[in-house]
């Protein structure tokens, strides 16, 4: 980036000359084409320092200009998927070399780090209205209400697959903005397939399931482990049961049988975020397990304290 010329010895020590004759600093800016702050600054560094000379500066000099700065932080603000090659591309184009490195301290400075972009469902505007509608409807509900509910879900764990990661620049606590995230789809494929419950009062059952679930098995895995991770939990009489809109979860048999059970169900919108709980034994294993680090099959329970 192109900086700002620096002034001669003879412009600042004639800014001096003519301040010492009484000339204000608005005049002396007009008789020499300067800026009155440009004028001050010099006036200012004389009276303080005695000298118009560069003073001693501390360490190299910044490789990239204010203005150079700014061009890059807008450039990721706006496109978070800008990789440090663009950007080095982006200051030569304007006149400054500079290296990788260079730019990542630079963005580091102002906030920014680069971070492997978060994976997302993806949201119709459809999914966006029924989720606010969602937490419109329980913006008032008091915390005993969410204390007395069993969350659910499945999760698939590929424990060989190697997921491919994109990198983006985003300020702290910006990971789930829409430019940060990429989206996703569901029944993605895995090696282990796990059912887990919890509520505020710590985990409940965690199995395994090895054959491909279907309703049948659904239902069998919540015959098995829904009320006795209820009963173990301790859970209020009325306590409410939530699971998400897989197919499996809607279907008219699975309805029914809730119902027959006396199962109280929370609605849920299509395609919200998995609720993260330190204690949800469906995904806390999920970075860390291996080969034979699950046993049992279906309706066997682990230990919940995974």
């Amino acid at each position: 980036m192109a900086k700002t010329k620096e002034l001669s010895k003879d412009t600042r020590n004639k800014i001096v000359d003519l301040h010492q004759v009484g000339k204000t600093e608005s005049a002396i800016g007009k008789q020499l084409g300067l800026k009155k702050s440009t004028v001050g600054a010099i006036i200012r560094k004389w009276k303080t320092y005695k000298t118009t000379d560069n003073l001693p500066r501390s360490g190299a000099p910044r490789k990239i200009s204010p203005r150079g700065v700014k061009m890059i932080t807008r450039t990721v603000s706006k496109n978070p998927r800008t990789t440090r090659g663009d950007l080095v591309n982006d200051l030569q184009r304007a006149g400054t070399k500079v290296t990788k490195p260079t730019i990542s301290n630079t963005l580091r400075r102002q906030g920014l780090k680069s971070c492997s972009a978060r994976r997302v469902p993806l949201l119709k505007p459809v999914h966006v209205q029924a989720r606010l509608k969602f937490a419109r409807e329980h913006l008032d509900d008091p915390d005993e209400d969410w204390e007395n509910v069993i969350w659910s879900d499945e999760t698939k764990i590929e424990l060989f697959g190697k997921n491919s990661t994109r990198r983006v620049w985003r300020t702290k606590n910006a990971e789930l903005h829409p430019k940060n995230t990429i989206p996703t789809v569901k029944h993605g494929g895995g090696n282990i397939m796990l059912w887990g419950c919890f509520s505020a009062k710590g985990p409940g059952r965690l199995i395994r399931v090895k054959e491909r679930m279907n309703g049948a098995m659904y239902r069998e895995i919540l015959s098995e482990n829904l009320l006795p991770s209820a009963r173990a939990l301790k859970m209020k009489r009325g306590w409410v049961f939530q699971h998400d809109n897989d197919p499996k979860h809607t279907a008219r048999a699975t309805k029914e049988w809730l119902r027959k059970k006396h199962f109280k169900v929370l609605e849920w919108s299509s395609q919200s975020p998995d609720l993260k709980s330190p204690c949800c034994p469906a995904t806390a294993p999920k970075h860390h397990c291996s080969r034979g680090d699950l046993h049992g099959g279906m309706g066997q329970n682990t230990s919940n304290s995974v």
